[in-house]
């Protein structure tokens, strides 16, 4: 996806870095977690796809050291030039528009892209081309239909207006081609595409520190689409914005799904 794509996200974007901040906070220990099991280790040809941020670059080139590989690609490199050294190799890449960046990898993985991806079945089958024989694709996506709300429990009015501004954003997804469920028809979608040792788990964080920061970060980059779109008033989102440094909400986000396979 390009900028001319209207993505509602850009990482170019001030919000973007607090954005990345929290997801590394939220999500990394459990993609750890998941590529440790895979058997990661020195010598690993690593394909990161749509890689925003450095934390997953970062610790894969650790973990691979000088004779493996890390490329680290996305439509939008600007975040990734403090880790662009051997054994990372950065570039500008469109996971649903563009040939692989390589081929032989024994890892591929995505973390909260494909989701936002037009051409989603191009990009699954982009990285699992580009994967050698037995090696592991790990896909992380978020299912924002699955919880929709930033407070389930909605116990008052401050609750009611953070979930109508995250329906909101929601909406503002769906109408740029963001799949809201794509999360859940992972396991299938890996089966049908001929992986083997195909399995899945989810995560759904709430109440913390990350979560708010999070929350604030999104509305703040957000902020003119949700007026433009007559989906909030500016005094509404400064409301929100004020209930949230509070802290007095259990916010959430979409729950994470992770699922994994091994090509044949």
């Amino acid at each position: 996806m390009t900028p001319s794509d209207g993505y509602l996200l850009d990482n170019r974007q001030r919000e973007a870095g607090e954005r990345f901040d929290a997801f590394a906070t939220l999500f990394d220990p459990t993609t750890f977690r998941h590529v440790e099991a895979l058997g990661i280790e020195p010598g690993w040809r690593c394909w990161e796809v749509g890689a925003g941020g450095t934390s997953v670059v970062s610790w894969l080139a650790e973990k691979v050291g000088p004779a493996g590989q890390v490329v680290a690609t996305d439509i939008d490199t600007s975040r990734l030039a403090p880790v662009g050294r051997p054994p990372v190799e950065v570039r500008v890449h469109d996971v649903g528009a563009q040939e692989p960046p390589g081929e032989g990898f024994d890892l591929v993985h995505a973390r909260l892209v494909l989701v936002h991806v037009p051409d989603r079945d191009r990009a699954l089958r982009s990285m699992i081309r580009a994967l050698r024989p037995g090696g592991w694709l790990l896909i992380e996506d978020a299912d924002p239909a699955l919880q929709p709300l930033t407070c389930p429990d909605e116990s008052g009015p401050e609750q009611r207006l953070a979930n109508r501004l995250r329906q909101g954003f929601r909406g503002l997804l769906a109408e740029r081609g963001a799949d809201l469920a794509y999360g859940r028809r992972l396991p299938r979608l890996l089966r049908q595409a001929g992986l083997h040792e195909v399995e899945a788990d989810g995560f759904f964080p709430m109440t913390s520190p990350a979560c708010t920061a999070l929350e604030a970060a999104t509305v703040r980059q957000i902020r003119d689409r949700l007026i433009d779109a007559g989906l909030a008033t500016a005094e509404e989102i400064e409301q929100h914005l004020a209930n949230v440094e509070a802290g007095d909400m259990d916010l959430t986000t979409a729950p994470m799904i992770s699922a994994w396979g091994r090509k044949a």
